[in-house]
């Protein structure tokens, strides 16, 4: 009898799963939840590594975010609890912003590394025309010695 009213027991709450977490009454669309995740990474990054950034042009990340979604802090934090419920497809949506976080991160890197490059060649286009320059200096002004 004890191991029917376990099974019961078990069996019930693996069917109530679902019901734990309700569905908010403004469900944000998963996708825009995880523009919102992706943003919110930037923005804590931000923070951390360059918090004058943030400062100096008054940008407060939350804020930001409930303005941009049009949410507020409600929204989020049960939209938030929601998707997090499900944890199998929480976990895919969290690596799938980890995957754009690192798809841009290199695409920034490559941009930075032509810029780089393309300074480089600027630099030594002028170090060749101060050389022209100079030589042409120096030889005009040993042209008017020697007359």
């Amino acid at each position: 009898m004890k191991k029917s009213i376990s099974l019961i027991a078990i069996l019930t709450l693996l069917g109530c799963k679902e019901d734990l977490v309700k569905k908010p009454d403004t469900l944000i669309e998963k996708s825009k939840m995880m523009n919102i995740m992706y943003d919110l990474a930037l923005l804590e990054a931000i923070k951390y590594q360059s918090p004058t950034v943030l400062d100096s042009n008054q940008i407060r990340p939350k804020q930001f975010i409930y303005k941009k979604y049009k949410i507020d802090s409600l929204q989020l934090a049960q939209n938030n609890v929601y998707y997090a419920a499900d944890y199998k497809n929480y976990k895919i949506m969290f690596e799938a912003v980890v995957k754009r976080v690192t798809n841009e991160k290199k695409r920034v890197n490559a941009l930075i590394k032509l810029e780089q490059k393309k300074n480089k060649i600027q630099i030594a286009k002028l170090k060749k025309i101060k050389e022209l320059a100079k030589k042409t200096k120096d030889s005009i002004a040993g042209h008017k010695l020697k007359k």
